[in-house]
């Protein structure tokens, strides 16, 4: 083989191992900041192809917060709760202060690391609220404006019939 030829092979050989090693520490590095999201039911029912969470996996797990099921510690700011949605229950532990909006009932997203099976000891609790939320300082200035909901045709029906809204959905 002609050495010039010899040469060029090698440098493209070593490109290819050094494109190749870049690609794989990137995805390497990926796979390690990946945040699954999960229910309190896929750790029972595994879907076809999908792994069940291990111990030690970091994860977000959204749910309900069961009634009665937050205990909270009266010298630090650990509080655990347990969530669900319509499966099992899983208890998430979380040393902070918690969001406003966070109580019994309300619906959350844990962000944090399992360390048991069916405990998650997290590292943000982000609560959340329902799509009728308004600003104070825009309701006080709606005041006595009626919002017909146009995903309700009972209250739409209901306000025609005592002559408060056109039918239509204006604003009056």
């Amino acid at each position: 083989m002609n050495p010039r030829r010899k040469q060029r092979l090698t440098w493209v050989l070593v490109l290819v191992v050094g494109v190749s090693v870049a690609i794989g520490l990137m995805l390497y590095a990926m796979s390690q900041s990946i945040n699954l999201f999960y229910t309190p039911s896929d750790f029972e029912q595994v879907e076809e192809g999908k792994q069940p969470p291990t111990v030690g996996q970091r994860m977000r797990v959204g749910g309900m917060v069961v009634e009665g099921s937050v205990q909270r510690n009266r010298d630090t700011l650990e509080v655990s709760f347990n969530i669900t949605d319509t499966g099992p229950q899983l208890t998430v532990l979380y040393q902070g202060i918690l969001p406003d909006l966070f109580r019994e009932g309300q619906g959350i997203v844990a962000q944090g690391e399992l360390i048991e099976p069916r405990v998650l000891k997290a590292s943000e609790v982000l609560a959340k609220h329902d799509e009728e939320y308004m600003p104070p300082e825009l309701a006080e200035k709606m005041k006595g404006i009626k919002h017909v909901n146009p995903n309700d045709p009972v209250a739409d029906s209901d306000d025609s019939s005592n002559g408060t809204s056109s039918g239509s959905g204006d604003y009056q």
